[in-house]
């Protein structure tokens, strides 16, 4: 059989069958990759040993002539429902994002995905978790793919993975949860981070939850200059269940977003509930 290279594995997942398992081998695969059939499974030969890697920025003009924005910077999309992967890495790794802007490394607008023994590695907005808030459904007509604007329900899995980032390197409208993780901060040179921008509407009541997750950060970054959360949108959802975290995260826990009243508005629950996190956290129980 022939090798499989990065050329070729679009084609392969492209043409395999739904509910079919794809063992990937050891290798470092540049490709920016979209993954369309239902029920696949793709499975790698370990975190550290099958890479799959692009390094597209929100800055960088695409083939039309605009922007790719942050929304066509992912190095892999899942677009189809019941699809998991494991054992194996996605990386983003443009670089600079106080230059360059938002790198994606993994985007998801499927239902009922599963991520185990992961690693998600970039800087800004490194795995989003959809579907979009309505605006930018509706902003973004003609501009984004239909499959990359789709307004259905997202149930998504992250259990023992590992994913590194510097702002907002979670975030969107999916309902996720992450279990025993471990969220890593990089080094940023603008100094502040933030974990979760979630942006889930009012309607939505299970939004970003953090279950036994271990929170880390690289030797280079400051002590409590990151945040756990922020919420992008007004209502965004983000419950931390049980987590540990190191001397990185910022003893309010929690910001505001900006000069925005999103405090008013924003659900964010913790258990338990740290002393000095700000007024607006909610004890989870």
């Amino acid at each position: 059989m022939a090798e499989l290279t990065a050329e070729r594995l679009p084609a392969l997942l492209e043409n395999t069958e739904e509910n079919t398992t794809v063992q990937l081998p050891e290798g470092i695969f540049r490709i920016k990759l979209k993954i369309s059939t239902p029920g696949l499974t793709i499975r790698g030969a370990g975190m550290d040993k099958t890479v799959i890697i692009w390094d597209d920025y929100a800055e960088k003009t695409a083939s039309d002539g605009k922007a790719f924005n942050t929304f066509r910077t992912w190095t892999a999309a899942v677009v189809s429902d019941h699809v998991t992967i494991e054992d194996l890495t996605i990386a983003n790794d443009a670089g600079h994002p106080e230059i360059k802007g938002q790198e994606v490394a993994l985007t998801v607008y499927g239902d009922d995905f599963h991520m185990n023994r992961c690693r998600l590695t970039s800087t800004q907005d490194t795995l989003f978790a959809g579907p979009l808030p309505d605006d930018l459904i509706e902003r973004y007509d003609g501009f984004l793919t239909d499959d990359l604007r789709q307004t259905k329900y997202c149930r998504q899995y992250f259990r023992d993975c590992l994913i590194e980032g510097t702002v907002d390197f979670i975030f969107g409208c999916g309902e996720a949860l992450f279990e025993n993780c471990e969220i890593r901060s990089v080094y940023d040179e603008r100094h502040t981070g933030y974990t979760a921008a979630p942006a889930h509407p009012l309607s939505q009541t299970e939004g970003f939850r953090f279950r036994s997750c271990t929170f880390t950060a690289e030797d280079t970054v400051d002590d409590n200059s990151i945040y756990l959360a922020r919420p992008w949108r007004d209502y965004g959802l983000c419950v931390f269940e049980d987590c540990t975290y190191g001397p990185h995260i910022c003893t309010e826990g929690f910001d505001k977003w900006n000069d925005t009243d999103r405090d008013r508005t924003a659900r964010f629950y913790e258990y338990p509930l740290r002393e000095g996190r700000v007024s607006w956290a909610k004890k989870l129980r």
